[in-house]
């Protein structure tokens, strides 16, 4: 029995160098801003497979099947209720898909005052992962390379055995 084409194991938008340590799933709108500061960390040179949950509904829906930190724009101009996108929410309906969070990254409009990156309060609460970090529209440099690090020291200490106990 062939798989569906909605069950189909996704391929990444930006391939790991080498073994990957783990992914990094994101959505971005139109605007382009998250997909401008995802590809700007360029996460696949420190063996980080990249993913991009699809924007239009009639695109083929994302399967990923390996460890992941999400990174989730905050829509709704302050909204809690229409804070996640709609898109996202589909991607994590899917329990495939929701078992391989591992946090969440957010980013929004600080004149969205309180509700500023809510979207990752709420993906956290739901998914009971860590809200790891929080950036500004398209992020600075400096949010680059303290997402990219911090994914980069996240998944090596992951993928590290316990230590022995005596």
């Amino acid at each position: 029995m062939s798989e569906s084409q909605t069950d189909a194991l996704s391929a990444p938008l930006y391939k790991a160098e080498g073994a990957a340590i783990g992914a990094v799933v994101f959505f971005s709108s139109a605007s382009e801003n998250t997909a401008r500061f995802v590809a700007n960390c360029d996460f696949q040179d420190e063996g980080i497979n990249v993913y991009r949950i699809p924007l239009r509904p009639k695109d083929p829906a994302l399967n990923v099947r390996e460890p992941y930190v999400l990174i989730v724009p905050t829509y709704g101009g302050g909204s809690a209720h229409k804070a996640v996108p709609t898109q996202v929410k589909q991607f994590l309906n899917n329990p495939d898909n929701r078992q391989y969070i591992r946090g969440v990254i957010a980013s929004g409009n600080s004149n969205f005052g309180e509700a500023y990156c809510i979207a990752g309060d709420i993906v956290s609460a739901k998914c009971k992962v860590p809200l790891m970090y929080r950036f500004e529209l398209m992020g600075t440099p400096e949010d680059q390379t303290v997402v990219r690090q911090g994914l980069l020291d996240f998944y090596t200490k992951e993928r590290e055995p316990a230590a022995a106990t005596a």
